[in-house]
């Protein structure tokens, strides 16, 4: 039987070995789901004016555009390998990595990516397209680094904000369909403001502060761990930077998922710091989620 059944997961490849691992991952991820598969590459030489086709004389399979081809055909069989029951489609479409991936991101239910790419995804280098594509994406992303463990739980950072939760529930459905235990992690240093204009005590008692903010990991949770009574939950409150947290965690997980709001003046076209300082140093996939989860199309 063929699983093909509503919005797409959407891979992007550049014939690169980081990209192919991220289409193994993604035909993973498209059988979990029941989803199909969509191969794509940004083929960003139609916008420059150089000649596509072969040059006179050059074998038939010359040419850049054919060039652009060849990774998709290797890539959609690659993830046919891995997932044969899975409809797998591919696309050379033509325009730069960043705009290209967000259109399909519109129309996607996870946008994978690997960490570093060439040619037409040069940009997939951490730090460039990634976390531009991260940043805008209007569906979860989720980039494959580090190591791609099968053991491990999906650990995912807790901070009580209600883009927190979103990535608490979609962490939450992945070790559910995993398998595999879920770690909620809270980390904090100091008491900070609940809002703007909120002036914090020069004195104030740790202790009463600690216990605060274990009410808000345990209350985050509640209501996915009722939803998900399969799920093994541990909770670890911790006193640190979040994102030095997260990244000690991933050394011993499968998935890290934080949500990432954008801030300052570009807004939505910026990751939250800790979403960013993970993305650049976790030791296992990360994704990332930036919106409410729109009903899933069928």
């Amino acid at each position: 039987m063929t699983i093909n059944t509503g919005a797409p997961v959407v891979v992007g490849v550049d014939g690169s070995a980081a990209a192919l691992d991220a289409v193994r991952v993604a035909a993973r991820e498209a059988a979990y789901r029941q989803r199909p598969l969509r191969v794509v590459h940004a083929f960003v030489w139609a916008l420059t004016g150089v000649p596509l086709a072969p040059a006179p004389g050059a074998p038939a399979g010359a040419g850049l555009r054919n060039q652009a081809q060849r990774y998709v055909t290797e890539a959609v069989a690659g993830a046919a390998k891995v997932a044969p029951d899975v409809e797998v489609t591919g696309a050379v479409i033509d325009g730069a990595a960043t705009p290209v991936l967000v259109t399909e991101s519109q129309e996607a239910v996870l946008l994978v990516l690997g960490h570093r790419g060439l040619g037409g995804f040069a940009g997939l280098l951490i730090g460039s397209v990634t976390v531009q594509v991260s940043a805008r994406a209007a569906c979860p992303v989720l980039v494959v680094r580090g190591e791609a463990r099968a053991d491990g739980p999906v650990v995912v950072g807790v901070d009580g904000s209600a883009l927190s939760t979103e990535a608490v529930g979609f962490a939450f459905e992945e070790a559910a369909r995993r398998g595999v235990p879920l770690v909620a992690v809270h980390a904090w240093l100091y008491p900070s403001p609940a809002g703007p204009g909120e002036i914090l005590p020069l004195v104030y008692d740790l202790d009463a502060y600690g216990a605060e903010e274990e009410r808000t990991l345990a209350e985050s949770v509640a209501g996915f761990a009722e939803r998900y009574p399969e799920v093994p939950v541990r909770h670890r409150l911790v006193r640190g930077t979040p994102a030095r947290v997260l990244v000690e965690e991933s050394q011993r997980a499968q998935l890290v998922v934080v949500g990432a709001a954008g801030a300052g003046a570009l807004g939505g076209l910026l990751l939250g710091s800790v979403s960013h300082a993970v993305l650049h140093h976790a030791h296992c996939p990360l994704a990332i989620v930036r919106h409410p989860r729109r009903p899933a199309r069928s």
